[in-house]
């Protein structure tokens, strides 16, 4: 069976042209003009793009004494509503676990769930000699990035010498090195000083953990991976002290080996947010917090000139009133201490549509750049391009259909990842999926769903740079 796109506007990375896309099975076989197929869909005053990858996800994630809210089949649906087709998740070690065994927990969670197409990195936060050896057989296992957290101590948290080690595995394997970059023992010293003070409130979360510890640490991963020779991506940059660092590497010389995605909510809100009235600001709780404005314009600034490779959406969603009605728990877990609030926020069906508003409609980034930084630049740093992140003959046929000129408000009440509530609850968006195509299979038309659960597939990657 095919299927022809016909008489839309077809945007990659590079370009923008007029032409017809015709789909055989699950791949792009043709772009032209004159082509027929057994399916038409009318892409007229329409944009073609590929589908977006959002390469940093938590779902079915435990964390805190609970687990993230959407599983494998409502974040996938999400993501699937919101024009995105792939996404690679964090398989995160258990102490004690093998790199192979972390991949087998979660390959069960998406196990006859996956609607859309996903991958793994791993996430490790336990590496004894042998399973230092392991990293080697990353690839094998179709996995070629690994996460490291320099912050949550005595849970996730890793020291340098384990970090460094690490990469240099990486260096001589073909694995990319991913870091969230926080000063994670002086924050610990912050936290247990603010709650020996009685200062316990959801605000405290973003003043215990200052931008300065950000920058700190994202200038020591960078540093250690110069001496290691290993390639690094700093994940969730919120603020400008972190990705300047990740500027002055690239420009002596360090633009193919450094790299840093920021994520949509960090341009949008500040650590005000979190002293909203009440328990509201627990909604907003995640790491590293919200800044200033000043650095909601420093990012801004930095995925327009390239500073900044990716956007991405640390989607980790969790109830704001969770333990009830079927319900985990949530975010009330830390009504009386911000240090037992659930760190993460919804946002993977958000992310196409609120970036092409207020960042192409806007006029602070042009709708290629957008197409760049949500689902090619992604593909490329993680080894799936160009069987994903373009529109080419030979490509799988992830591809949405956006229209440019349709409103939407998005509201908790209309969505489909799974949460109660949705920090962009209001605003009115232009431009949206008309149909979301993956592997050629239609995923969602007008705002209908027509996917499958179980469909979705493992993607294996290529190593680092190839």
């Amino acid at each position: 069976m095919s299927t022809l796109i016909k008489g839309g506007t077809i945007v990659t990375a590079s370009e923008t042209y007029q032409a017809d896309v015709l789909i055989e099975g699950e791949q792009v076989v043709t772009i032209g003009h004159g082509l027929a197929g057994d399916t038409t869909l009318d892409a007229s005053g329409k944009y073609v793009i590929p589908g977006g990858i959002d390469v940093h996800t938590h779902l079915d994630m435990p964390f805190g004494g609970t687990v993230s809210s959407d599983d494998f089949f409502t974040g996938h649906q999400g993501a699937a509503f919101g024009g995105t087709t792939m996404h690679i998740d964090f398989a995160i070690q258990p102490k004690g676990a093998t790199l192979r065994e972390t991949l087998d927990i979660w390959q069960a969670k998406a196990a006859g769930k996956a609607a859309v197409d996903y991958g793994f990195h791993v996430a490790i936060t336990d590496l004894p000699d042998n399973i230092m050896d392991e990293i080697k057989h990353c690839p094998d296992y179709g996995v070629t990035s690994l996460k490291l957290f320099m912050a949550y101590k005595g849970v996730l948290q890793v020291d340098d010498g384990t970090l460094f080690r690490a990469m240099q595995q990486a260096a001589e394997h073909g694995l990319l090195i991913m870091v969230h970059a926080e000063n994670g023992d002086v924050i610990d010293i912050l936290v247990k000083e603010a709650l020996a003070a009685g200062n316990v409130t959801p605000k405290y979360h973003a003043l215990t953990r200052p931008p300065e510890l950000e920058a700190e640490a994202t200038e020591r991963a960078i540093r250690l991976a110069e001496v290691a020779g290993s390639p690094l991506y700093v994940v969730h940059v919120t603020n400008a002290g972190a990705m300047q660092a990740i500027q002055k590497a690239r420009v002596r010389g360090r633009s193919g080996q450094i790299f840093g995605e920021t994520c949509t909510q960090y341009f949008f809100f500040t650590k005000d947010d979190l002293a909203r009235p009440g328990f509201e600001g627990a909604k907003w709780v995640c790491s590293p917090p919200y800044r200033e404005k000043s650095d909601q314009a420093a990012l801004w600034g930095a995925v327009a000139d390239n500073s900044l490779q990716v956007i991405s959406t640390d989607h980790c969603p969790f109830w704001f009133e969770g333990g009830k009605d079927g319900r985990t728990a949530g975010k009330e877990l830390g009504r009386d201490s911000f240090a037992a609030i659930p760190n993460g926020c919804p946002g993977i069906e958000d992310r196409m549509m609120v970036l092409y508003t207020q960042g192409v409609r806007s006029g602070k980034i042009s709708i290629n750049r957008w197409v760049e930084l949500c689902c090619t630049n992604p593909a490329k740093l993680f080894g799936v391009y160009p069987q994903k992140g373009t529109v080419a003959p030979g490509a799988d046929a992830d591809i949405v259909i956006w229209d440019p000129n349709q409103s939407y408000t998005i509201s908790a009440a209309k969505q489909h990842q799974r949460t109660d509530y949705n920090l962009y609850e209001g605003m009115e968006v232009t431009g949206v999926p008309s149909v979301v195509l993956s592997r050629g299979r239609v995923l969602v038309q007008d705002g209908q769903w027509k996917g499958q659960q179980g469909a979705g597939k493992f993607v294996k990657r290529k190593r680092f740079g190839v």
